[in-house]
């Protein structure tokens, strides 16, 4: 059971997730970028805002099997979005934080506009009634929260481990603090232990910089220069802001990762964190779900070859190539391998260990066993 703010503080903590929620869905706000200005001017305390933390990423990822839940006692389509929105905060605490149905209901009813008061607490007292008994859920999709095709893919890709990892990217994410105290992913802190080369360090897709400083925080023992590149000029500024706030010395330049400016067989090692659909970092990005389509996946991969074919002209004979996705599909991963061992055959695959589960000639991180964002990665050396 959720320990829970009560009284004018629980309402004024609901009142923020309600704002928040209801500007991710109609503005197509981002919850990672919105909700801490809120909080930082909400007044609450640390206790509170872990509290409307979770209220905003959990009914965002939830949003589907919310819907169901109150959809059942809702018999009009003219719900405007402050309203669905409080219904969302409702019904996550009552089904996913059983938070006491009296609270979630009285609380959550008060931050609601008084226009919308009486059929959010209608509604909402519906729900608290039916969930005295386990929920049935129509189909894996509702239950699980996922657009169809989401399940559909992963199924495919993934088999058995599906729904286990599609669960786990239901649960909140855990933040990491390195040693400089940049916040950081476990799995992209696995990425960045990959790199292996002392000397010139070209991290071709940069931003925000957290891989780039890591790799140029390991100069105790290793001697390092590492230039992060990315395609804007605000993402640039994004690595010289990491660097400044880690004190490592990390070179940011504006750079199309395709095309870069540097030049050939100079580099040690080149590191390709590249553009993906993200599908492994659900767990951190609530609202990604929501946003991600199948083109989104099945347009990558071209994109994913050509920074590795790229990286190919930039690395020196023997150098190391190390490429990376945040996601969980095998289109952006091994599929993209396999056109490796084909037409870049100068590139001889380093087998991965620790924590990295073998896949295809690389490794994986899934969510369901390992304590960050699903990744994968693989390993080059450039033959002499």
């Amino acid at each position: 059971m959720a320990d829970t703010p009560s009284g004018e503080v629980g309402a004024t903590a609901r009142r923020i997730a309600i704002e928040a929620l209801e500007r991710v869905e109609k503005d197509g706000a981002y919850a990672n970028l919105l909700l801490p200005t809120l909080l930082e001017e909400s007044g609450l305390d640390t206790r509170d805002r872990g509290f409307v933390t979770e209220l905003v990423y959990g009914a965002t990822r939830m949003k589907r099997a919310l819907d169901y839940l109150v959809d059942r006692f809702i018999d009009r389509d003219d719900v405007d979005s402050r309203v669905r929105a409080a219904l969302r905060v409702g019904a996550y605490q009552i089904e996913f934080m059983r938070v006491p149905a009296h609270a979630a209901v009285d609380s959550t009813v008060a931050a609601t506009p008084k226009r919308g008061r009486g059929f959010v607490n209608a509604v909402l007292r519906k729900v608290a009634k039916a969930g005295e008994s386990e929920t049935q859920w129509p189909t894996p999709g509702i239950e699980l929260s996922y657009p169809d095709w989401i399940l559909k893919r992963l199924e495919a890709d993934l088999g058995d481990r599906s729904v286990g990892v599609l669960r786990a990217m239901n649960t909140a994410a855990t933040t990491h603090t390195r040693d400089d105290g940049y916040r950081q992913d476990l799995a992209s802190q696995e990425v960045s232990q990959l790199v292996e080369a002392s000397g010139l360090i070209f991290d071709l897709c940069a931003a925000p910089g957290g891989k780039a400083t890591y790799i140029a925080g390991e100069v105790a023992t290793k001697e390092r220069v590492v230039i992060g590149s990315d395609l804007h000029e605000h993402r640039a500024g994004l690595i010289r802001q990491a660097a400044q706030d880690t004190g490592t010395a990390v070179h940011a330049v504006v750079a199309d990762a395709t095309n870069p400016p540097y030049r050939a067989s100079s580099a040690d090692a080149v590191l390709i964190d590249a553009p993906c659909s993200g599908l492994g970092s659900l767990r951190r990005r609530a609202d990604a779900r929501w946003r991600i389509t199948q083109s989104n996946v099945d347009e990558l991969s071209g994109l994913q070859f050509d920074l590795v074919k790229s990286a190919v002209g930039l690395v020196k004979p023997g150098g190391q190539i190390v490429f990376s996705v945040c996601t969980l599909t095998k289109s952006e991963s091994t599929d993209v391998d396999e056109r490796i061992a084909t037409e870049l055959p100068q590139l001889e695959p380093q087998q991965l260990s620790g924590p990295w589960e073998p896949w295809g000639r690389g490794g994986r991180l899934l969510p369901d066993t390992f304590a960050g964002d699903g990744m994968a990665a693989f390993s080059y050396r450039l033959r002499a």
